[in-house]
């Protein structure tokens, strides 16, 4: 191992969104040479493991082959990765620099993240990276399976694009911010960009906007706003997000943004995926230190959230949905402070 953080990217997405295919064009690139991979399958066949194969790659795959990887995770995967990165590198290889899962196609992120957090010890720089079918991504939404693979997502990368319009490609954007309005979104006509802009560190600069459009593909699906009512001491944030996470449970699907708190002169990045936090670190930002919270959940009520301890710790606005007058426009939410 070297000294730099590992990248492990969960690769997400719903049966036949694509996938396999991201994956294997990019380990075709020389780009993946310091990559591993671990293929979870469902079913007794590994096939996608011998897909990925076939172009004669040397590269570490290694096979979990324990059914749906959220269902029967255990200490299968966290070993697995353990050996992957412990294992030295073949004579003239460089270290190792990431690991890509490809979990099957109705896996939950949500377990995957938890088991990850059992091996801090490596220092990876963990993120989920899902993928639109742009043929069939609004029937996707139907599945639960599918939103919540899209709204923990850090990166959406839009599939197919070669077999669509030049208008449904360029209307990626909007209807794949109609489930995760926080995701980077990857969506070109460029098949060799797309690939590499899948797996790139994410780099992307924060976000300083936030809208969420009419008529989205999965109504159940709610955005709100939380900004602190004052000032917020560390602990009472930590209590605030614990709570909160255990009041909405598994219908919380997202957070993410800034907090000012009295013990750091830059506002601490918040993110979730589930319930699953990652450790809060300084941000480093140009301008007025700003302060806020993006809430995505599922099935959520009005006022569901003013009773979440400590109370009156946080404004929280209500709850967006979409319109059912249509998708004529974006509808703006004002939240300059968000990411």
């Amino acid at each position: 191992m070297n000294g730099e953080p590992l990248d492990f990217f969960v690769l997400t997405g719903f049966l036949g969104s694509g996938k396999t295919t991201l994956l294997r064009d990019f380990l075709a690139c020389p780009e993946a040479a310091d990559t591993a991979v671990i293929v979870n399958e469902v079913g007794e066949i590994a096939l996608d493991g011998v897909v990925l194969r076939e172009g004669g790659s040397d590269l570490p795959i290694a096979m979990l082959s324990n059914g749906c990887v959220c269902c029967q995770i255990g200490s299968d995967l966290a070993f697995t990765i353990d050996r992957l990165i412990m294992t030295p590198r073949p004579p003239g290889a460089g270290p190792l620099r990431r690991i890509i899962l490809e979990t099957s196609g109705l896996s939950m992120p949500g377990p995957v993240l938890r088991t990850l957090a059992t091996l801090a010890e490596h220092r990876m720089r963990v993120a989920v990276i899902g993928t639109f079918d742009l043929q069939h991504g609004g029937d996707a939404a139907a599945y639960e399976e599918a939103v919540a693979q899209w709204t923990a997502a850090h990166r959406i990368v839009a599939t197919k694009a070669d077999l669509v319009t030049a208008v449904d490609l360029a209307a990626a954007p909007s209807a794949i911010a109609d489930v995760n309005p926080l995701a980077e979104v990857v969506a070109t006509a460029d098949r060799a960009s797309s690939v590499l802009l899948a797996f790139a560190p994410l780099t992307a600069p924060p976000r300083f906007d936030i809208a969420v459009a009419p008529g989205s593909a999965h109504p159940r699906i709610a955005l709100c706003l939380a900004k602190p009512a004052g000032e917020v001491a560390y602990s009472d944030l930590a209590a605030w997000l614990d709570n909160l996470a255990g009041a909405l449970g598994e219908r919380l699907l997202r957070i993410k943004g800034l907090v000012q708190v009295v013990e750091s002169r830059q506002p601490l990045l918040i993110e979730c995926v589930g319930t699953t936090f990652s450790l809060p670190r300084p941000f480093q930002i140009d301008g007025a230190q700003l302060s806020g919270l993006v809430i995505i959940a599922r099935d959520v009520e009005g006022a569901e959230l003013d009773t979440v301890a400590p109370m009156g710790l946080v404004e929280v606005s209500s709850w967006k949905t979409p319109d059912p007058e249509g998708r004529a426009g974006r509808r703006p939410i004002k939240a300059d402070w968000v990411l």
